[in-house]
């Protein structure tokens, strides 16, 4: 079974993009303020937003099923305040819900938390709640720079964040660090700043101790982990320095890597440096980059060539990368597939041609 841990709703249709415009332009004119009754969306409006994208190229592409959560440069918590991205955030997560309620087996839920500048993580917790315990999600996607490209917020060790590490703790949910859009014009949204956020979410890991508060935490950092593999030198070296222990002991029972990288010498480089154990099969399509590849031919985010392709990996290890490491890095999401292991290896063998 192929688990991509890392997907997008970045083909929703276009009346949630509206709303969101409107409830933007009520913060400036309240009048225009739309109620989130107001929104309306079919179930044929979600299928066919589904099935012409991202269903369309799962099945093209081998994979079985999606950890799917908003779009991640819509939730752009910098843009109002917490009511503002409590609303938008029930908003999302419940349209992700009913994607995974109409294709079972093909999609699990990921949410959005409604984290504002300065507001206190734990006003996040309700909505976080809500996801586990009424929509069944497996994980959340955490911002650790709720400003947008500012950094205004605590580093990831601070006790700030603690309120919610002590839920994910509870529910044994892992958090996918991901940053949103960014407003701050020295940083290119998906070009730099996700990219520099996943390198500064290790680093603060790195410098601190959080892991030994909580050890049993998980963090996914996606895109591969940034600058992470490149310089894994570099920060053991550093951590040495610090007369940190070993970074397979201090963060790598913690912290995880996706395969969302787009080119075969990057996944060469991701599976040659790090542990297999440590990476998790994941595209992010249709996401950041959309195009064709004109030295290969192929989609960019076709991360699965890069997975097959790799001297790095034998059948075994591949398996894990796909799967294995998934379900033990997302227990809930382990437990549903084996409640529903008929319905997923109807779904799975369809997929590849065998009934």
């Amino acid at each position: 079974m192929i688990i991509d841990c890392h997907g997008h709703y970045t083909t929703a249709p276009k009346s949630l993009e509206d709303w969101r415009t409107r409830q933007i332009e009520g913060l400036e004119n309240p009048a225009v303020t739309p109620q989130a009754s107001e929104l309306h969306i079919s179930d044929d409006e979600l299928r066919e937003s589904i099935e012409k994208n991202q269903l369309k190229l799962m099945r093209e592409r081998g994979a079985d099923l999606t950890i799917f959560s908003p779009r991640a440069s819509f939730m752009a918590h910098h843009i109002g305040g917490f009511e503002t991205s409590s609303t938008w955030a029930g908003i999302c997560n419940e349209l992700i819900h009913r994607v995974a309620r109409l294709f079972p087996g093909r999609f699990v839920g990921c949410g959005m938390l409604p984290q504002s500048p300065g507001v206190d993580p734990k006003t996040c917790i309700p909505e976080l709640e809500r996801c586990v315990k009424e929509y069944g999600f497996v994980a959340v996607n955490l911002n650790p720079d709720p400003s947008g490209g500012h950094w205004t917020s605590p580093p990831l060790s601070d006790r700030h964040w603690f309120p919610i590490y002590e839920a994910l703790v509870e529910y044994d949910i892992p958090a996918m660090i991901h940053v949103s859009t960014s407003c701050n014009p020295c940083f290119h949204t998906t070009g730099s700043h996700y990219l520099n956020a996943d390198t500064t979410a290790f680093m603060q890991c790195l410098t601190s101790d959080l892991f030994k508060e909580f050890p049993r935490l998980r963090f996914v950092i996606p895109h591969g982990g940034g600058a992470v593999p490149y310089h894994w030198g570099r920060f053991r070296g550093i951590a040495q320095d610090m007369k940190k222990p070993p970074l397979g002991d201090h963060l790598l029972k913690n912290i995880y890597f996706d395969t969302c990288v787009y080119h075969q010498a990057g996944i060469d480089l991701l599976t040659r440096v790090m542990p297999v154990d440590n990476i998790l099969f994941g595209s992010e399509m249709i996401g950041a980059v959309r195009g064709v590849d004109p030295e290969s031919g192929h989609y960019y985010d076709d991360t699965k060539r890069y997975i097959e392709a790799t001297p790095n990996l034998d059948a075994a290890a591949r398996r894990r990368v796909y799967e294995e490491n998934a379900r033990r890095v997302y227990p809930r999401l382990d437990a549903i597939l084996d409640h529903e292991d008929t319905t997923i290896a109807k779904v799975t063998d369809t997929n590849r041609g065998l009934s």
